[in-house]
């Protein structure tokens, strides 16, 4: 089981995709006293990944206490970072805190792209410096990509990156409309595009010996089954069932991209919210609508829960538009 907390919404980039619309600190985010209180209720709800994510997580002077006290609690401590602020001295504190994984933000293999998706000139720099600070001190690495249009072929050009620099692995994150990402609906992948670059990703894991993981796009689940292709992941999406994301106000959503409020922290205990929620509830069912309730592969896939969001203006449990497997197709019937 896996849970996010976007510990604030300050930021020192202004990225055109992030679904946090993150910049400026909100006027109420939980406090350490209230951030500890929550890792309890989080531990005792049976989470054993814990990603600290924003907003910029090195922007709360605390990080490295709630770090340590997750730890403590027996969970795993990782991150979701854009990376350039992690000196040598910040990735030192962070693994003397406990931090065992730090993901990365790198959207393209070299500057550009990157630069002018995050708004900020450097950005691709300061953030491969920041990569290479947390190897050096022996803190794990994985990048992150966010995949659209314009970097829709440099994927596996950012892969190769990854195994250049020592990450130990690459998540491939597939564009919803949240956000300021509702600015690059123009951007998204086509449904063909989509299919097509998860067989892209799948392949290439067959040639490099770091993890690759597309997010956000749970078909993957269905593709390496249909290539005979064993993977560690049990399921595609895993919104509502074992993961869910804190906003930096308290505010409990299915997911990042799924913005449907279940319960507040500030107000409900966590884990009476992960266990009482009926949103949590409808969700576990697994009873999608459309073709995602009828598929074959419905077990370990589900459809994106938010694209369905979005699709139908705000049924959950409707079908992936975004798919376009029909029962019976093969491997490479599906990728053509």
């Amino acid at each position: 089981m896996i849970i996010s907390w976007n510990t604030t919404r300050a930021c020192n980039l202004k990225c055109k995709h992030c679904y946090r619309d993150a910049g400026a600190k909100e006027q109420r985010e939980l406090t350490t006293a209230e951030g500890m209180k929550l890792l309890e209720e989080i531990a005792r709800s049976g989470f054993k990944i814990m990603v600290f994510s924003g907003g910029e997580p090195m922007l709360r002077d605390d990080i490295y206490d709630l770090v340590a006290y997750a730890r403590e609690l027996g969970m795993r401590p990782v991150f979701g970072s854009n990376g350039t602020l992690i000196t040598k001295e910040v990735a030192q504190k962070l693994k003397d805190a406990g931090a065992l994984r730090m993901g990365i933000s790198i959207h393209s293999s070299t500057p550009d792209h990157h630069d002018e998706l995050h708004q900020v000139p450097g950005s691709w720099a300061a953030a491969i410096e920041g990569v290479k600070n947390c190897l050096e001190v022996g803190l794990g690495v994985q990048l992150h990509t966010t995949v659209t249009e314009p970097n829709y072929d440099d994927v596996e050009n950012i892969t190769d990156l990854a195994v250049e620099l020592g990450a130990e692995a690459h998540h491939v994150f597939f564009l919803v409309p949240t956000g300021r990402g509702k600015e690059l609906v123009g951007e998204m992948l086509t449904a063909a595009h989509y299919e097509r670059l998860l067989h892209r990703i799948l392949d290439k894991q067959k040639m490099v010996d770091i993890e690759l993981k597309p997010t956000c796009a749970p078909q993957f689940m269905r593709i390496a089954r249909m290539k005979g292709m064993e993977m560690r992941f049990t399921r595609g999406c895993l919104a509502g069932t074992s993961y869910c994301v804190i906003t930096p106000n308290g505010d409990v959503n299915p997911c990042p991209y799924l913005p449907l409020k279940v319960g507040n922290v500030l107000e409900t205990p966590f884990d009476k919210i992960w266990a009482e929620s009926p949103i949590f509830k409808d969700l576990r069912t697994m009873e999608w609508g459309g073709r995602c309730g009828t598929c074959d592969h419905k077990d370990v896939c589900g459809g994106c829960r938010a694209r369905a969001y979005y699709a139908t203006d705000g049924d959950y449990m409707a079908e992936d538009p975004w798919c376009l497997y029909r029962a019976g197709a093969t491997a490479a019937g599906a990728g053509a």
